[in-house]
């Protein structure tokens, strides 16, 4: 007797793993109906016409011309939708209606052989909650049916913001298929820009097991081991105890020099750095579970001592105080763009302290700001959306203000003004990257009288700091999901073998609600 798929009301990896509710996909899709009916309430010249979103699934792939087949990973827009885990299918949502149909590719039977049970379209039904499943082979039969009846077929066509790659709609051969891809993809993308409690639930899941194995790897890194070796205990940490198989992003494990490479640990520099004692580590790693993601950054120090250099304190407290002075002030209404300046000022201070940075008699920090100075120490911009895709959509929708053309503010992946639901990194750092110091020093430019060269470029080996927080806006304020190890003492207690999570919070200004209290430590687990 042929196998049969046991549907559960939702998915998990199992054992101490999250569960998460099928509903969730469901609601995305009740979510995007709502939205639709409004415009096209407006832009419809027919009240009564009928529309249908068309999506389609990632496809199945091999590594060039092998028959390797890399595991594969949900394209994002179609998982919000659907939550379909396997490649090769597509979706329809009817918005009149509300139902839901999945398309699923008809596989021979040896299929079975290699990759075992293949499941019936009632056992992908339930599986899915979808209201029907057909085979993708009738797709041009179905959507030339329902344009029969006078309906129209919305693509989703747009350009991401943060890639600068377009979202290309699919083609047919029949003309009877009447489609409109000008609407779908503004108003997807904004129902992706807030999140359901659902969602921020899994969030948090994800941010809360990542957090975990940073702080478990930071406790292991010494000098002498290689910076890959940091990334190989969080995978295994995130993979072993939470059942995240993927990590949202290429980890970046940079150390001494290297945490001054933004995006450090790609294939030409594949954390292959041994560590020297008295590193700086710049370790940003994020776990993805079910397809939603994490990103989070920690600091530190590598060294016999197990504790941060004077230098590298005044650096780590100045970034750590730009992420305090951000999370105080983000609730609804305010400006993103405002956060990321307020940063500016606190990165600035602490290099004003080490006498990096002189603003001499009458120039205060807020000219040093308004004059771009902070961008040489932080090109990147404060944070960006985060949920399904680590840089999520929404960034720069129209509606929304423009992408500022100064620098550093010109790096920043959305201007927006908050809103309830957002969901964000708090990233701020200082850098020491080489080209961008050789650019501030050179002779004639504004920025050399402002700067003590002797001591930047005794900074030239320091690398980086970057802290690395997630936060959704609440109605009143925002909630840190992110809870790792942050002031100097509790990065110092746990590289010196203290226990982590802590009994108690020794900072409430962070807002780790649930620091003491973490949901995923149903068992004991090395930290």
């Amino acid at each position: 007797m042929a196998d049969k798929i046991t549907t559960l009301p939702f998915y998990s990896m199992g054992l101490n793993t999250y569960n998460i509710p099928k509903d969730l996909f469901r609601q995305n899709r009740d979510k995007l109906i709502t939205r639709l009916r409004e415009t096209l309430a407006e832009v419809a010249t027919n009240p009564n016409q009928d529309f249908m979103v068309y999506l389609e699934g990632g496809p199945s792939s091999t590594r060039f011309d092998s028959d390797h087949e890399p595991i594969f990973r949900q394209e994002s827009y179609f998982h919000y939708l659907f939550g379909v885990r396997e490649p090769d299918h597509c979706g329809a949502i009817f918005v009149n209606s509300g139902k839901s149909l999945l398309f699923t590719p008809e596989l021979p039977p040896d299929y079975a052989t290699i990759m075992g049970h293949i499941p019936t379209l009632e056992e992908i039904k339930e599986t899915y909650q979808v209201d029907d499943v057909i085979f993708t082979k009738d797709i041009e039969k179905e959507l030339k049916k329902f344009c029969a009846s006078g309906g129209t077929i919305l693509l989703l066509k747009g350009t991401n913001s943060d890639s600068g790659k377009e979202y290309i709609p699919p083609t047919f051969t029949s003309v009877q298929i009447v489609i409109d891809d000008t609407i779908l993809f503004p108003i997807l993308a904004e129902c992706r820009v807030v999140k359901s409690k659902m969602e921020l639930d899994l969030i948090r899941y994800c941010t809360e097991i990542t957090s975990l194995a940073h702080a478990f790897t930071m406790k292991n890194m010494k000098p002498g081991m290689m910076e890959y070796q940091g990334e190989s205990l969080f995978r295994h940490f995130i993979y072993y105890y939470f059942g995240a198989r993927n990590v949202g992003y290429t980890p970046i494990c940079g150390c001494g020099p290297s945490g001054a490479t933004l995006h450090y640990g790609h294939a030409g520099a594949p954390n292959d750095r041994q560590l020297q004692n008295g590193d700086m580590c710049l370790f940003d790693m994020g776990a993805e579970y079910m397809c939603y993601g994490s990103d989070v950054t920690c600091s530190f120090p590598v060294s016999s001592s197990r504790k941060f250099s004077t230098e590298q304190s005044v650096v780590y407290e100045g970034v750590l105080n730009a992420q305090r002075a951000v999370i105080s002030m983000l609730k609804p209404g305010v400006s993103w763009l405002d956060c990321h300046i307020v940063a500016e000022c606190e990165i600035l201070k602490a290099l004003v302290k080490l006498d990096i940075v002189v603003p001499g008699n009458t120039t205060t920090i807020d000219d040093l700001v308004e004059m771009r100075l902070g961008a040489i120490f932080m090109p990147h911009g404060l944070g960006h959306f985060i949920g399904i895709d680590t840089h999520d959509v929404g960034g720069y929708l129209p509606g929304h203000p423009e992408r500022s053309l100064e620098p550093g503010l010109r790096s920043l992946r959305t201007a927006r003004v908050l809103k309830q639901g957002m969901t964000l990194t708090v990233e701020p750092g200082c850098y020491f990257i080489n080209h961008l110091i050789d650019e501030a020093i050179k002779e004639g430019t504004k920025f050399q009288e402002f700067l003590n060269i002797r001591l930047l470029n005794e900074c030239r080996n320091f690398g980086g700091v970057r802290l690395e927080d997630v936060v959704s806006i609440t109605e009143d304020g925002c909630e840190n999901f992110t809870v790792c190890p942050r002031t100097v003492a509790e990065v110092e207690h746990v590289m010196n073998g203290g226990k982590w999570p802590p009994l108690r919070d020794d900072d409430v200004t962070l807002k780790r609600t649930r620091l003491t209290d973490c949901g995923p430590m149903p068992f004991s687990i090395p930290i």
